[in-house]
């Protein structure tokens, strides 16, 4: 059985949104630079892509101006396709340093969008203390994007985030904000906190990634498929976060119309809690309670001299030991160490075995014989060289070209 789309309040925002987004992240050779280069076969798939969305009844688009040519294919299909502007609500994002740059980029991404005002604009990536300072600093960027709302150049202020829960949580103390993107599915439910406090500070809530970083649902293994059934490891998924009342919105990462139909699925007339998602999270629930040496995730382990990420690196494991998630887990495993403040920690191989974990980890864990079994499992030592090697060059050529600039 089919249903249709739903929509749900933003939060303070007063916005009905669809519970599916289009998100934009992923067009065909949207990443390949340059930005303001936008190839014949990129233009055609976000016009198909989001024609089919809108024909579905999805009204949020999501951009951003760090996902490199994005905003321009979407200024370039809408108004393609004709489409009205009380028929589609649109969020970007940025991460300007200052007011004056965000005044700058805000400009510049409305000439890209094609549009005279932006619906939600996003402060990109609050992931650390000194980033949450820099956003809400006197005359700085949120300061100034407020300004810019006033002049009716954007009509509702958030921010997304990759942070800890603990920067998260003072984000949104601020009472600056209306709405929230971050992290939280089945297999990882550690920002449940951030989700009431958004509902009881009547925060919009826009779940980042459910499919892919998620779990990889798209592939999901044997193991997750089975347990999952009668549904779809992501209709499941998808399910499960809208059972969540606080839960306005999920990015599925579709980028090509025959992603849809998969995601539709996860629509279920409104009636997410009910015995059949109860009966499927069950049966999930039950490879977790036979782990051994299984991690709470409590984050007590931190913060690792040797700046290692101990929960997530935990985390992998138990959902390979659960679910046999090997492919997730080396996807991610492998992002440590090349994402900067978007995803922070050093590789396990770092770890001395100083000890410092072992007493404040309530389960009384083996930390660091995990974590160095865990990374014989997942680190993909070529990919890490070939990483380390090509930083290596772009070092020598910035060098390079600093010392040009100096005696010429």
């Amino acid at each position: 059985m089919t249903f249709p789309m739903e929509y749900r309040r933003f939060g303070k925002t007063e916005e009905k949104i669809s519970v599916i987004t289009l998100g934009g992240m992923r067009f065909k050779h949207g990443w390949t630079p340059p930005r303001n280069h936008l190839p014949k076969d990129s233009i055609e798939n976000c016009i198909s892509t989001t024609r089919m969305a809108l024909d579905l009844g999805i009204n949020h688009i999501e951009t951003a101006h760090g996902y490199m040519k994005s905003e321009l294919l979407f200024g370039h299909a809408l108004k393609e396709l004709g489409v009205p502007r009380n028929k589609f609500k649109i969020m970007t994002k940025g991460a300007s340093m200052s007011g004056d740059e965000t005044r700058r980029l805000v400009e510049e991404q409305l000439k890209a969008l094609n549009l005279d005002y932006i619906d939600f604009y996003g402060w990109h990536g609050i992931n650390n203390k000194e980033l949450l300072k820099v956003a809400v600093e006197k005359n700085g960027p949120v300061e100034t994007l407020y300004k810019l709302k006033n002049e009716g150049l954007i009509r509702h202020i958030g921010f997304s985030t990759h942070g800890p829960l603990s920067i998260i949580m003072e984000a949104m103390r601020t009472n600056l904000f209306s709405f929230i993107n971050l992290h939280y599915y089945y297999f990882f439910q550690h920002n449940l906190p951030a989700v009431k406090l958004a509902g009881e500070m009547d925060m919009g809530v826009f779940i980042i990634s459910p499919n892919e970083k998620g779990g990889m649902l798209f592939k999901p293994s044997e193991k997750v498929k089975n347990l999952c059934t009668p549904i779809t490891p992501i209709a499941f998924n998808g399910r499960f976060c809208l059972s969540h009342s606080e839960i306005t919105t999920l990015s599925m990462g579709m980028h090509e119309p025959k992603h849809f139909s998969q995601n539709l699925t996860i629509l279920n007339g409104k009636n997410y809690l009910n015995s059949g998602l109860s009966k499927v999270k069950n049966a999930m629930d039950t490879p977790l309670e036979k782990i051994t040496d299984l991690c709470t995730l409590c984050n007590e382990c931190l913060p690792c001299p040797e700046n290692i990420n101990i929960p997530e690196v935990l985390r992998f494991r138990n959902l390979n030991e659960g679910y046999d998630m090997l492919d997730y887990g080396r996807f991610r495993y492998n992002m440590f160490e090349g994402q900067g403040h978007w995803f922070p920690g050093t590789f396990a191989f770092h770890c001395t075995e100083c000890g410092d974990c072992l007493p404040r980890c309530p389960e009384d864990l083996n930390i660091p014989k995990l974590l160095m079994e865990t990374h014989k499992k997942l680190f993909n030592k070529s990919e890490y060289l070939k990483q380390k090697l090509l930083s290596f060059i772009k070092s020598i050529l910035k060098a390079l070209k600093l010392w040009k600039f100096i005696f010429n």
